[in-house]
């Protein structure tokens, strides 16, 4: 059996494009956008060894005075089996090299909700805020931290504000992503096709998502630099 020191850091996104900026040394990514693949593919990973889990990629904003980039350091997530604490010590020590690193880059630390299925509407999201005051919403942290939690593993979630809380995503942003968490061009272009008027929102979207990649690529790099990877 590998000592702890050996063993990977697993990393837990939703998407492609994330697990890209999360990998590196000492890092085993896993992802798909659908739960139950995520499940799958994080209980795999789980059981080969790992150091810690972490939550990491975009996340869509509840709070309204988060910008898109501003970067999530959670102390809870607020899923459907309720609330599970982060690692305290871990999550500080996240924060604190972000802080020293990124001092331009916006931090919040809190809450994260997490859902199983998407948060789309202004609507949607102020209800979510006003019920589990919590910063930001994704769809993967509950699952990482069930299984960090199952195994008695440290679990932290480190993810950037993509759509604000006064956004509502047009119906094309959600239309190209697959199963496995890549997206498919096609079936964005019929949709803008056929209700072009989405057209200003997905440039908006494009704005957003480029502040939240920027700040992601940004973190991966100072928690490296800092050890922070490490969840011990």
């Amino acid at each position: 059996m590998a000592s702890d020191a050996a063993l990977p850091l697993v990393v837990v996104t939703g998407m492609a494009f994330e697990a890209r900026i999360a990998r590196g040394p000492g890092v085993e990514v896993v992802y798909a956008a659908r739960a139950d693949r995520l499940e799958r593919a994080l209980e795999l990973a789980l059981a080969r060894g790992a150091c810690g889990v972490m939550s990491f990629g975009t996340a869509g904003g509840l709070a309204p005075d988060l910008a898109p980039g501003t970067v999530i350091v959670a102390d809870e997530i607020d899923g459907p089996s309720g609330r599970v604490a982060t690692d305290s010590a871990w999550s500080e020590r996240i924060a604190s090299a972000l802080r020293a690193a990124l001092p331009s880059t916006p931090l919040a630390r809190g809450v994260l909700a997490a859902v199983a299925a998407p948060v789309v509407t202004q609507q949607q999201k102020a209800a979510l805020h006003a019920r589990a005051g919590a910063l930001a919403v994704d769809m993967e942290s509950h699952i990482a931290a069930a299984q960090a939690s199952a195994r008695a593993l440290p679990f932290a979630v480190c993810r950037a504000i993509v759509d604000p809380a006064e956004r509502t995503l047009p119906p094309a942003a959600m239309v190209g992503l697959r199963d496995d968490g890549t997206t498919a061009l096609g079936p964005i272009l019929r949709e803008l096709a056929r209700a072009p008027a989405q057209l200003p929102a997905m440039v908006r979207l494009a704005f957003d998502a480029r502040a939240a990649r920027a700040s992601l690529v940004a973190a991966r790099k100072a928690l490296q630099r800092a050890g922070a990877l490490n969840a011990t």
